[in-house]
């Protein structure tokens, strides 16, 4: 039987990701352009989590992006992130990252209030041109560029810090446990099953999880975050979305990234070995950054381990978000397939077969 839906989530555990906001129109973002950057153009929203992002388009064709916060995330971690672009411009500017642009007073985070009467951080950024990774397929080479430039970014990031990075991010899996509340919300008993198996499994693997190497990462290195040029030299041309950029594993970031390569489908999850584009992705990543064997051996279960995340927050997300539903659940439903790959087989069955089919 299934068990009554009556859990509540609290904002603290939430945070933004539980806050409702009045959206801003576009016509008011355009007026923002103008007034607080000298942008004469049109806004056009882009989908997104939890804040108001929209494309600028000036009257010489050029774009930009403008993002307007929710009015629940905290400033501090709003400001590590433009902290981090400007770190990265610094340090690495060949870099293909967003440049934050400051308004007319110099400011790279500006206070507004919005027509709803809500107080509100913003940004501009300088816009990549490209089209998101998830909207094209791939080949090897490409796949193993975007490694490369995966640990690129780590590497230039692996002198960064910032308060606003020491937090507690739900889409970081070292802090899975705290989304076993959510469990209750899964009124399918197979899926509720799934889900609490492999819930089980991952935090027994807790203790040498937290004795992985960590430092600030992207932590959404996803295929909707990765901007790609067939005809660029280095195919990547941006990286975007530095939202979840946490203080955290450098394993995990790496698993976020192989669990944008798994497939949508997998027909045979007994045979079919579901990291076979991933491993182009691992081979870049390795030619230019290391990994431990330890990492190694427990990559494959962070990757499931954000399955789980990805489940149970977009699940709930879309029942308390329903008008951004068909975003929020985007790439929920292929991970069902996903987590049986990895729960008919033993622990040690998934690192040793997901590090021999690396070595073949």
């Amino acid at each position: 039987m299934a068990p009554s839906r009556s859990y509540d989530p609290s904002p603290t555990l939430m945070g933004d990701l539980a806050a409702d906001f009045v959206r801003m129109p576009e016509t008011e973002a355009g007026q923002i352009g103008l007034s607080h950057y000298g942008i004469q153009g049109t806004a056009e929203r882009l989908s997104t989590e939890k804040d108001d992002t929209f494309r600028l388009t000036a009257s010489d064709d050029r774009h930009y992006i403008l993002k307007i916060a929710n009015p629940a995330e905290p400033e501090e971690e709003i400001a590590a992130q433009v902290a981090l672009l400007e770190h990265l411009a610094f340090n690495a500017p060949t870099l293909p990252v967003p440049r934050v642009i400051p308004n007319h007073d110099g400011q790279s985070l500006p206070v507004v209030i919005d027509a709803a009467g809500q107080t509100r951080r913003m940004r501009l950024m300088s816009y990549l041109a490209g089209r998101p990774l998830d909207s094209t397929d791939t080949n090897g080479t490409e796949r193993e560029k975007v490694g490369e430039l995966e640990a690129a970014l780590r590497l230039a990031m692996a002198d960064f810090t910032h308060p606003g990075c020491n937090r507690t991010v739900l889409w970081d899996v070292r802090n899975l446990a705290l989304l076993q509340p959510l469990l209750n919300e899964i009124t399918n008993d197979s899926q509720r099953l799934a889900l609490s198996g492999a819930m089980t499994r991952f935090l027994e693997m807790q203790p040498e999880i937290n004795q992985l190497r960590m430092q600030v990462v992207h932590n959404d290195f996803s295929r909707s975050n990765i901007i790609v040029d067939h005809n660029a030299e280095k195919f990547v041309t941006g990286v975007i979305d530095f939202g979840d950029a946490v203080y955290t594993a450098i394993a995990i970031d790496v698993s976020t990234a192989l669990l944008n390569q798994l497939p949508s489908r997998i027909d045979d999850p007994v045979r079919d070995n579901i990291f076979r584009y991933g491993y182009d992705l691992l081979r870049g990543y390795l030619r230019i950054a290391d990994l431990t064997q330890a990492e190694m051996w427990l990559l494959p279960h962070l990757v499931m381990g954000r399955i789980v995340a990805r489940t149970l927050i977009t699940l709930w997300r879309a029942r308390l978000f329903p008008d951004n539903e068909t975003y929020i659940l985007r790439n929920t439903h292929q991970g069902w397939a996903q987590l049986d790959w990895f729960l008919m087989r033993s622990p040690d069955e998934v690192s040793r077969s997901f590090i021999s089919g690396f070595h073949q």
